[in-house]
């Protein structure tokens, strides 16, 4: 094993002399300014992608459920590619600038499959009997969706660490700024939503698709020329290789040498220069090292940073699977909640009907305003009552949002059964019960994501090293995406086992109210109990409220973070000593 050792994260970074110190606040603006305009862009498609499918389409039941959630599930899955990219090839900047490009051409071709009338089925005029759209609608459809998931692949992983790479992350200034980063990503762009987002879902759904695509994609455009307009005042990190080639090269080499073993002590470690020149070289690795100090072969000998880096990722998987089983319950407000919506009352007053995908605004304004009540009414408060400041630990904030999620898919039970009978009641496809009792199913579900959602994303940025951060923001959108094919899954077997079971199946068809979606919702609950046990007793002790701070020695406290590993601290003090380095607090 060894330890790659860099001399300081400041040497990776390209900075203009005759520029004003970038980084900081004055770079985020931009960085948020172009994450806003961006989730405009992609949020008014996922908000009504629902809607637009069944109108434009005549899609319906299980196949338009797997269509979204899929398409979902594969916006968050090539978050992985996207930082595998960034890391090894193209850094954060780069491939965030290529992924906005990706999107803007998905958004293009969607708005031609809009106003374009042979690109998709004839118009529907017998609901149950409804013309399919033909295998090329269908790659048309699909080749915008690809590109939209492949600019989110670029997007997702690198905004959020692009962000935190603005702020020094080694001063108790710079974390708390990084904290305070996270909640206001979140507040700031759904604020943009909340405004903008109402107009451009009212426009697609009763003025034009056509335009209601068109100005998201202009809205794209414009996010692009904002980003490029700070390229000046952003801190560039170069990219330094894949960390998941370094993790799958420790995978093979421990199973290569799983019949060695190794005595307790650091000289059966091996370390890259600069340290090997402190460290005594045994005749152990002699005949797998380079005369120049470097390994032979890297899939037989990896570093202790590379070893360090997989057990970082491997110590967020238990919190990684809690998420899981928390976002399901927020997938179904896209899909189900939107099906709900479309067969309910949606007059509002006598003259306006609400359109149905208006309905996630609910949720974007419940997180808004409990970010705005946490920062800026909770915290102070607390802080002054404590005398010290005072914040809601990330074990708290998980257990809440778990509880939410419950509390979410309850809710949407009852109000589903009551919708569905009073709609057999009136013998009428719509319910005539009013499309605004699934506000409080909609404002849970923001809440579970104002609560978990964000305490996750944190947690897994803190516990990773710099060099680690855009594998953190994957491994975020991966659990979503994870919940969503976890979600198409159960969707799935529900429907079969139901269909040979039952009357009729609990899901599936163009009509609710032939089905049990209340029973469906129920079973979200239960498996959000068992989460809420698996996290409780589990899960959150895995849940460290520490962030890893890296110093000039690259990654060198990771050991002790992960592990609660100290064997190798008097080294690892004497080379902090050497270069005049304060070793991190690890107790």
């Amino acid at each position: 094993m060894a330890n790659n050792i860099h001399s300081s994260s400041a040497s990776t970074v390209e900075q203009d002399p005759s520029a004003k110190k970038p980084g900081g606040w004055r770079a985020i603006k931009y960085i948020l300014g172009n994450e806003t305009f961006e989730k405009l862009a992609s949020m008014s498609l996922i908000s009504n992608i629902t809607v637009y499918l069944q109108n434009n389409y005549n899609l319906g039941g299980v196949l338009l459920v797997n269509i979204v959630t899929i398409w979902s599930g594969s916006n968050n899955i090539t978050s992985l590619l996207g930082a595998f990219v960034s890391d090894a090839y193209l850094g954060r900047f780069r491939t965030l600038l290529v992924g906005s490009i990706a999107s803007l051409l998905g958004m293009l071709m969607m708005t031609l499959t809009a106003g374009i009338h042979q690109l998709r089925p004839s118009s529907c005029g017998d609901p149950p009997h409804c013309p399919q759209p033909q295998g090329w609608q269908f790659c048309v459809l699909f080749a915008a969706l690809t590109l939209l998931s492949i600019g989110a692949g670029g997007i997702r992983p690198c905004n959020i660490a692009f962000g935190a790479d603005q702020f020094d992350t080694t001063t108790e200034k710079g974390r708390a700024q990084l904290e305070s980063f996270f909640n206001w990503w979140y507040f700031s762009f759904t604020v943009a939503l909340l405004v903008v987002l109402t107009g451009v879902v009212y426009i697609q759904t009763n003025v034009s698709w056509v335009l209601g695509f068109a100005i998201p994609t202009a809205c794209l455009a414009f996010s692009i020329t904002l980003f490029l307009l700070g390229r000046r005042c952003y801190i560039y990190i170069k990219p330094e290789g894949s960390v998941f080639s370094d993790m799958a090269k420790v995978v093979v080499a421990a199973c290569r040498k799983r019949g060695y073993s190794v005595e307790p002590g650091c000289e059966h470690n091996y370390y890259d220069p600069p340290l090997m020149i402190k460290l005594k070289r045994t005749n152990r690795f002699n005949h797998e090292l380079q005369e120049q100090g470097t390994p032979k072969n890297g899939w037989r000998l990896c570093s202790l940073q590379q070893v360090e880096q997989l057990k970082c990722l491997i110590a967020i998987l238990p919190v990684c699977v809690s998420g899981i089983a928390c976002f399901i319950s927020m997938d179904q407000q896209n899909t189900f909640g939107i099906l709900q919506a479309i067969q309910m009352n949606k007059s509002v007053g006598p003259h306006f009907k609400m359109p149905p995908a208006w309905m996630n605004l609910t949720s974007m304004l419940a997180l808004s305003l409990w970010i705005l009540i946490y920062e800026r009414l909770y915290i102070p408060v607390a802080t002054k009552i404590a005398g010290k400041v005072k914040r809601l630990t990330l074990q708290q904030r998980i257990k809440t949002g778990i509880v939410m999620s419950i509390l979410c898919m309850l809710v949407a039970g009852s109000v589903e059964k009551r919708r569905r009978e009073l709609a057999l009641k009136h013998d009428s496809f719509v319910s005539p019960m009013s499309l605004l009792t699934l506000l409080p199913q909609y404002a849970l579900s923001g809440l579970t994501e104002a609560f978990a959602a964000v305490a996750i994303m944190e947690f897994f940025t803190n516990q990773m090293p710099e060099s680690m951060r855009t594998v953190a923001g994957a491994a975020f959108f991966l659990s979503l995406s994870v919940a969503s094919y976890v979600s198409s899954l159960v969707i799935n077997i529900i429907h079969r086992v139901t269909k040979r079971t039952g009357n009729s199946p609990w899901l599936g068809g163009h009509d609710l109210n032939k089905n049990r979606l209340d029973y469906y919702y129920y079973i979200i609950a239960g498996l959000g109990a068992v989460n809420f046990v698996y996290f409780s007793f589990f899960a959150s002790h895995f849940v460290v409220n520490t962030t890893v701070v890296e110093t000039g020695v690259k990654d060198v406290q990771l050991e002790n973070v992960v592990a609660g590993n100290s064997a190798n601290l008097p080294m690892r003090e004497s080379i902090d000593e050497e270069k005049g380095l304060e070793r991190p607090n690890t107790s």
